[in-house]
């Protein structure tokens, strides 16, 4: 019986991966580097310890990595977030898993104003009892910090009563390090040989929701 599911928020609860990637451009291009969307896209849902070396030397994340970082916040913040919008069926997922009497965490290294911002978004801020920032995790996904952190908050449930649902390679790799199986969804713009590894891909939370007594999430 699944007892406990822990969330990734962008991509699988929120529509924002784009708008990372957008951002991560524009900061890019400040500092003086011309890389192209697509390339950013696929790497979003990794943390900026992951995520800048991908683009940048080490010399250079040494050099300039804390002031892209900080750009691209205070960016993101004042031009993105007010544009994230939620999933459609991501309330009512989440009351029906309260309904089945299971648990539930945010596993998120956003920043607490991105977080707050994303749960808002998503119609949940009343529902979160359990949730990660990235003061919790001391590495990124595809590490598995972020969700070891989130199984903490849930109190240690055994890992096979327990199921992550997320949306990037990075979020199944990381739950695989963590002990943990995954669940899918294509709404955050992955292709399914990207999703590999993951038991079941769903295309969003609403199709979670729909077909939740077929899903791993009802499972015995």
């Amino acid at each position: 019986m699944i007892r406990a599911v822990i969330f990734d928020v962008d991509g699988t609860l929120v529509d924002s991966v784009d708008l990372h990637a957008e951002a991560w451009q524009r900061a890019f291009r400040k500092f003086g580097k011309e890389v192209p969307f697509e390339k950013i896209r696929f790497q979003i849902g990794k943390g900026s310890d992951e995520f800048l070396p991908e683009f940048w030397s080490a010399e250079e994340v040494e050099k300039v990595g804390k002031a892209i970082e900080e750009y691209r916040g205070e960016l993101f913040e004042k031009e993105y977030l007010p544009r994230v919008r939620g999933f459609p069926k991501v309330r009512e997922l989440f009351l029906h898993l309260q309904a089945c009497g299971q648990k539930f965490a945010l596993a998120s290294s956003a920043k607490g104003t991105e977080l707050q911002g994303y749960k808002k978004a998503a119609g949940i801020e009343d529902l979160i009892e359990r949730e990660t920032s990235s003061d919790d995790a001391e590495r990124s996904k595809p590490n598995p910090d972020i969700f070891e952190a989130a199984l903490e908050k849930l109190g240690h449930p055994r890992a096979e009563e327990t199921l992550v649902v997320g949306d990037t390679p990075w979020d199944i790799e990381a739950a695989r390090k963590a002990g943990l199986r995954t669940i899918a969804v294509r709404c955050g713009g992955f292709k399914d040989e990207d999703l590999r590894g993951a038991m079941a891909i769903f295309d969003d939370p609403a199709d979670l929701l729909a077909r939740y007594g077929a899903s791993p999430l009802a499972g015995d």
